[in-house]
């Protein structure tokens, strides 16, 4: 089939504005898969590679939540074959580390990516955003990236469970393992808040708090199944949660924002014996301090939930189920469809809190 050349949304340097230029998508060798790219969503993580918080390894390809077409599949892949419908996961276990030894494969230590690099026209090696990068209509991942699921589902939708449904989701059911008649209070209800309710709900819990200080995000928040909100501009969130449930603090708190007084506060709205779980992303150099005797005396855990602590063959297709059945409304987390050129004007709208996603369709 040979090299192919495309267009793509690639950041050159940090801070300045993304461009849309000319790449090389490789034909798929050894266990690597080529992928039309359909729809992918615009997330923060991102925005965090075009402004150098994750890494200075420019030119970065953008995009990563997303779902194609297999368009073709290299030497020794199996279980997966062109036609595939699938949604990308940027976390691909090799089943053979000492994490997925032990039955973890969520914290995989040799995730794999696909081994030849995609490239600007003069041969530049491009880095993917997660090892993906999808803002482009053909792009290379490795096969076990590819996760095929129920070609019924609109790839708009389908797309936003490769990372920030799939995180929020899965931080309320894999790492919180939220039960029925469970008290979860949610602090930040962008995209993976919301998903972290939207799990919570699913999970049976009986109150689910949202708090923000947004008054757009509360209301998102209600129809993803929060039954109390608060807006943490007027109201102690701490005090506000313990209000709500009696005065004891939730069984368990998520943090979806990624700052240390959002950290601390969630700390603080927990039941003795709760579960505080951090799924917003923290700046490198953010530190928290908590009193360790609080820590010891409260009991309960203090987990990090990573994509959700997720295996992506398992609940991917789990996810598009529930939104089959209508279940999960994957649909209200997309606020905007827009084109490839768009993706700046996109990031503008996602830092001002206007959208839960934009998705690029292409």
């Amino acid at each position: 089939m040979g090299a192919e050349t495309v267009e793509a949304v690639v950041a050159r340097s940090k801070g300045t504005p993304v461009g849309l230029e000319r790449i090389i998508v490789p034909d798929p060798g050894p266990g690597e898969a080529r992928v039309r790219v359909r729809a992918c969503g615009v997330c923060h993580t991102d925005l965090h590679y075009r402004e150098g918080a994750i890494n200075d390894d420019y030119p970065f390809l953008l995009g990563h939540e997303a779902a194609g077409t297999v368009e073709s599949v290299g030497e020794g892949v199996t279980g997966l074959a062109a036609g595939d419908y699938v949604v990308l996961a940027w976390r691909a276990p090799c089943g053979t580390c000492r994490a997925c030894r032990r039955g973890m494969a969520w914290y995989c230590f040799d995730s794999r990516n696909a081994v030849q690099p995609m490239t600007l026209e003069d041969g530049t090696p491009l880095a993917p955003a997660l090892g993906i990068g999808a803002f482009t209509p053909l792009t290379l991942v490795a096969a076990g990236q590819c996760v095929p699921v129920d070609p019924a589902a609109r790839p708009e939708a389908a797309g936003l469970i490769g990372c920030g449904v799939m995180a929020g989701f899965g931080a309320a059911v894999n790492t919180g393992r939220v039960t029925r008649g469970e008290t979860v209070a949610v602090i930040g209800c962008g995209g993976v808040g919301n998903a972290a309710i939207a799990g919570a709900a699913i999970a049976g819990a009986r109150k689910i708090i949202a708090v923000d200080v947004d008054e757009r995000k509360l209301t998102w928040a209600r129809h993803f199944g929060a039954t109390d909100t608060v807006d943490a501009r007027s109201a102690d969130p701490v005090q506000a949660v313990r209000d709500l449930t009696d005065g004891f603090g939730a069984d368990v708190v998520i943090e979806a924002v990624g700052r240390p007084e959002t950290y601390r506060q969630a700390f603080d709205a927990r039941d003795l014996a709760g579960r505080l779980v951090l799924v917003g992303v923290p700046d490198p150099t953010m530190t928290v301090e908590l009193p360790l005797a609080e820590v010891f005396g409260r009991g309960g855990h203090l987990s990090s939930s990573w994509y959700g602590d997720c295996l992506p063959s398992r609940d991917f297709p789990i996810l598009i189920d529930l939104y089959r059945r209508g279940r999960l409304d994957l649909d209200a987390f997309v606020t905007e469809t827009v084109g490839i050129t768009d993706v700046e004007e996109a990031f503008a709208r996602m830092r001002r809190g206007d959208v839960l996603r934009s998705v690029v369709v292409l």
